[in-house]
């Protein structure tokens, strides 16, 4: 089956945080000392342009439809830093005026005054790792901000001119009860962000917390607590799109947006992973790079390349494709599903059947959309379109 070219979104990891959180499984390094910041801009460039050179038959005359600067804490970087990036690839790269650009940052790292400066490199949309607004559950989550340092962050980059902004937020966290994690909705919601991103806080594998587990809410008061803060963020003018997205009319991070639709994206940067599709073969690949950042740097001084590249068989796609598409609430249209995938729709029409006949997806051949119980059981729906040989 042929493929069409989805939209390609660029991602950029920036490795380094002030201190690892006991929590993130995330690639990402305790800064200790001063940060290699134009070697790593340099690396990055590199990076980028052996990535247009290998996979030059997928990215020809393909514009960008995003950018993210995830960590790490990505607002360690100065402005300047941050332009040179983004000047870098648009000399490369088609990058058109308005496209979303995302700068992840957390409370505890912005400079005052620093936001007029993200805005003139290019940012347009900045994204707060707040978690809560309780300091007590800050401290147990290791974060090096306090709630008033939250809510303070957040003024001044409004104050600057930013009007895309995000607030991530965790519930389930140790100890917390519903009305606690109701209270960190409401102080989000009175910030006035343009989207709030709001999930469990789960125990992930290699992580401080996994090795010592906190005492946290046990799976019937987690979901009191999703239930209730759904239903604020409703009341408040936040619709949800996605698992754990909600946002206002217009504001949907378009970046993840590509991602859940399958779509395709480089990504640059200690640890970073892409997808690739081409149009002319019908291949899909990931990319894969290095994850120490000191690796990564010797590479590019070595004019090496930064990682690996691993196709997507057929057989592996229908999962992969639904393990995306399902985290929607409005699904996508079903005729993406072959155009994304390269698969033809009989592929799953099995398991489509069987997702059906349990009522986990909505009535309508011409959508693939969870229905209220597809979402809350959406780990056993998505399991329907794993390989049989998985």
């Amino acid at each position: 089956m042929s493929l069409l070219a989805p939209p390609l979104s660029l991602y950029v990891h920036i490795p380094w945080c002030v201190k690892k959180c006991p929590y993130c499984d995330f690639n990402s390094h305790a800064q200790g000392g001063a940060l290699p910041v134009e070697d790593y801009v340099d690396a990055l460039l590199a990076d980028l342009d052996r990535d247009l050179q290998t996979h030059s038959d997928a990215l020809e005359r393909r514009p960008l439809h995003s950018v993210f600067f995830g960590g790490g804490t990505p607002s360690l970087f100065a402005p300047e830093a941050i332009a040179r990036i983004l000047d870098g690839v648009a000399a490369r790269i088609a990058l058109p005026s308005g496209t979303e650009i995302t700068l992840e940052t957390n409370p505890g790292t912005v400079e005052h005054g620093r936001f007029d400066g993200y805005l003139r490199a290019g940012v347009n949309r900045v994204s707060f790792g707040v978690q809560s607004f309780d300091d007590d559950k800050l401290r147990r989550l290791g974060r090096i901000h306090s709630a008033g340092e939250a809510a303070r962050a957040v003024a001044e980059a409004q104050d600057a001119g930013v009007e895309n902004i995000n607030l991530d937020l965790m519930y389930a966290l140790p100890q917390q009860t519903p009305d606690g994690a109701i209270a960190d909705v409401e102080r989000a919601i009175a910030l006035r962000p343009a989207h709030i991103s709001h999930y469990q806080l789960t125990l992930e594998p290699n992580t401080l917390f996994a090795a010592k587990p906190p005492p946290l809410p046990d799976e019937d008061s987690a979901w009191d607590m999703q239930e209730a803060c759904q239903a604020r963020l409703a009341e408040a003018g936040y619709a949800q799109y996605e698992v754990s997205a909600y946002a206002r009319d217009g504001r949907r991070c378009a970046h993840n947006v590509n991602y859940w639709q399958f779509g395709d994206y480089l990504g640059i940067g200690a640890g970073a992973h892409g997808k690739l599709s081409r149009a002319t073969d019908g291949a899909i690949v990931r990319t894969t790079k290095v994850k120490l950042p000191r690796s990564y740097l010797e590479r590019a001084a070595r004019h090496e390349a930064f990682g690996g590249v691993a196709p997507v068989a057929p057989a592996d796609r229908p999962f992969e494709f639904m393990l995306n598409a399902l985290r929607l609430n409005d699904g996508v249209e079903a005729v993406l599903f072959e155009r994304r995938s390269g698969v033809a729709p009989e592929r799953i029409a099995e398991p489509l059947a069987q997702a059906r006949a349990r009522g986990w997806l909505v009535d309508d051949a011409t959508r693939l959309q969870p229905s209220a119980d597809g979402r809350r059981f959406l780990n056993d729906l998505i399991e329907l379109f794993l390989r049989d040989d998985a």
